[in-house]
């Protein structure tokens, strides 16, 4: 029987990925790989539902936390972090276990990613600079111009790919839509691997999330958005869009409640989950769906069974 190399387990927000990951983890004598694109950000570890300090206590943790706010962290570079990771456990015989509702960063770690040369900070700064007081919708007509098939492909409101498309152009004078058939492998292109998606009852979940971010307040979350506040952080970064923060920022500004707030971070809580849902379901359709009740045992006997495939 060929020997699973790492076990990945995804689904919406609160469906229990944390909670499983850790026990097989215990169970397993595995390490807990982050595959949480908000997770990584060290500014928010209540908002974002970060392990805590005493479930990090119970099994060996990797890629929480270890950036800073004010980066802006790609699926590149999670690619190259989880690649070290993987390559550190492989060393020392322990399994992986990703856990994470971020779709594409499992995409990655499977398929790749196209091969587009790193953009020079200088030209980042450049194109964010200029982009300040411009709308969004500015910005996509101006990719248009200059790259139509990049801008076709893109959401005219998806801010942060569309710099991206931008700085990509400027920084090697080709649209980023160019480098979609250079593609490097994934570090689990030919690994062994279990494939899990948690899926509950989806009235259930709703009531988990409204009732998780109420938790969140009690714990923090609004003194963690007041601190990231003070660091005047350019709006653009994916820190500043972690669900629950736009509210609360327009909170501290004075133009909503508190209750408004909270209401705000559980709806867009809600709908990511319901996208999480779909992307899954089109994107990653040999994923194995189970209900979170009954993905430990589903886990375990993945694990025993003989592989035919990633």
């Amino acid at each position: 029987m060929t020997q699973i190399g790492a076990v990945l387990i995804a689904g919406p927000t609160a469906s229990g990925k944390s909670a499983l990951g850790l026990a097989l983890a215990r169970e397993l004598g595995g390490v807990i790989v982050n595959a949480d694109s908000m997770q990584v950000y060290r500014d928010l570890r209540v908002l974002t539902a970060r392990p805590t300090p005493e479930e990090e206590a119970q099994a060996p943790h990797r890629l929480y936390g270890h950036v800073d706010g004010a980066i802006s962290y790609s699926v590149g570079r999670y690619l190259e972090d989880a690649g070290q990771a993987l390559d550190e456990m492989c060393r020392t015989g322990r399994l992986p276990i990703l856990v994470g509702g971020t779709g594409l960063y499992f995409k990655a770690l499977i398929e790749g990613l196209s091969d587009i040369p790193p953009v020079p900070q200088d030209v980042r700064e450049r194109i964010r600079a200029a982009s300040e007081g411009c709308a969004t919708l500015e910005l996509h007509a101006a990719l248009k111009e200059r790259d139509s098939e990049t801008a076709q492909a893109l959401s005219s409101n998806d801010r942060l790919r569309i710099l991206r498309a931008l700085e990509v152009l400027e920084a090697t004078g080709r649209p980023l839509a160019s480098f979609r058939n250079q593609r490097r492998p994934g570090p689990l292109a030919d690994v062994p691997i279990v494939k899990v998606f948690l899926s509950p009852d989806r009235d259930l979940l709703r009531a988990r999330i409204d009732a998780r971010f109420r938790v969140m307040m009690a714990a923090g979350a609004l003194d963690e958005v007041r601190a990231l506040a003070a660091c005047g952080l350019d709006p653009a970064l994916p820190v500043m869009r972690a669900h629950g923060v736009p509210g609360f920022m327009a909170h501290l500004r004075g133009e909503l409640t508190l209750d408004e707030a909270i209401a705000r971070g559980q709806a867009d809580t809600r709908r990511y989950a319901k996208r999480q849902f779909t992307w899954f379901r089109h994107q990653m359709p040999d994923w194995t769906w189970v209900e979170p009740e009954r993905a430990f045992d589903a886990v375990q006997r993945a694990i025993q069974r003989p592989f035919s495939g990633p």
